[in-house]
């Protein structure tokens, strides 16, 4: 069974190898030290493997992992696919829209005032455009609200958050 400190010292080698845990979950260490949580599964016959993520800074802990295998499980008992459902989530994120596309379509399709929508508008163009147009919905935390909020208030403007 792994342990923090023994995940800690495992060392690359020329090939790819695997380390067992439990209940099915391994580490794969690849030869540029890269070490990363999988479960291999059969479903409908078939044989697949999903990849929970990277072990160290940035990525997720042995308790994670673990977490990730008991849902990945329960999918594979109610027929579905961890690895597939993994895949379709990444493709639903990369194919989301993005705030600006999504303020640009609430712009000209809600219906409001025309006075109102070009002062929602405007305080778009002013305050959230250049910082949030690009991102994904998904992307945008309620913590990146907050500061924007925080610093439209320290600049002396807090009318331009209550637009509602």
């Amino acid at each position: 069974m792994l342990t923090d400190t023994r995940l800690r010292h495992l060392k690359p080698k020329e090939k790819l190898y695997k380390v067992n845990d439990r209940d099915g979950l391994y580490v794969a260490v690849t030869p540029a030290g890269t070490i990363s949580f999988r479960y291999n599964y059969s479903i409908n016959g078939r044989q697949e493997t999903v990849t929970f993520g990277r072990y160290g800074v940035g990525g997720i802990t042995l308790a994670e992992a673990r977490e990730r295998l008991n849902e990945a499980k329960k999918m594979v008992v109610g027929g579905r696919s961890p690895a597939r459902e993994k895949a379709r989530d990444k493709a639903r994120i990369k194919d989301a829209e993005t705030f600006g596309a999504w303020a640009e379509k609430w712009l000209r399709g809600y219906q409001m005032a025309e006075s109102t929508r070009d002062m929602r508008r405007s305080v778009y163009q002013r305050e959230l455009k250049s910082k949030f147009a690009q991102q994904k919905l998904s992307e945008i935390t309620h913590e990146d609200l907050r500061a924007l909020t925080d610093n439209i208030v320290e600049r002396g403007a807090p009318a331009t958050v209550m637009v509602n």
